[in-house]
């Protein structure tokens, strides 16, 4: 079986709890410290097997074979890449079987990571999780005093449209939102602007 670590937790013994994103479950198993295995990280993509274990409910993970992907030993696009998939981990933690398009959208965006701007990739990739899960805003609809926004156009948590004098925050232009909303391309933004996306994006799904 194959997934992406989302989220280790370390316990007694420095045994872990790792919870990985698979096709279509999100599993926590057991790895305990003393036994034979591959370095694991956050991000990592594997190929493992869940295994009952006699004494707890929690399976244990074995035969853990780590699927490197290009941009692994890349400092900078590893520190961007981890905390975006935890992201994935506090928005779908409480649930255990999950529709293939999550981890559809990590094997496209591991396509791509060393490819683009993996900011960019992150920006591009959170709204097709908006749209697909009917919370993307592309009516244009001021969050606060509810009217349509035609200029003055800001972006809150979860990529909220409101005017920027309601939300107190920085404007974007409408025209290249309602490129990224449409079309799911921010080749319109310079860096700065990905940079204040990215800030938004790490309040969370």
């Amino acid at each position: 079986m194959q997934g992406y670590i989302i989220h280790i937790n370390k316990i007694k013994d420095e045994d872990l709890l790792v919870t990985i994103l698979t096709q279509n479950t999100i599993k926590t198993l057991y790895r305990f410290y003393g036994a034979r295995h591959s370095t694991i990280n956050l991000g990592y993509k594997i190929d493992f097997e869940s295994i009952p274990s006699m004494k707890s409910s929690i399976p244990q993970l074995r035969s853990i074979m780590h699927l490197g992907n290009p941009w692994n030993t890349d400092l900078n696009r590893m520190f961007i890449w981890q905390p975006f998939i935890h992201l994935f981990y506090l928005h779908l933690k409480d649930i255990d079987t999950i529709d293939s398009f999550y981890f559809n959208l990590l094997e496209e965006c591991t396509s791509l990571w060393h490819k683009q701007n993996p900011k960019r990739v992150a920006i591009e990739a959170y709204v097709k999780i908006l749209e697909f899960e009917g919370r993307l805003h592309d009516d244009f609809n001021c969050f606060k005093c509810e009217e349509v926004i035609e200029e003055d156009l800001t972006l809150i948590r979860g990529f909220l449209p409101a005017h920027s004098t309601c939300a107190h925050n920085k404007p974007f232009n409408l025209s290249h939102v309602s490129e990224l909303f449409v079309y799911k391309s921010s080749i319109y933004f310079d860096d700065e602007t990905i940079d204040s996306l990215w800030k938004i994006l790490q309040e969370g799904f």
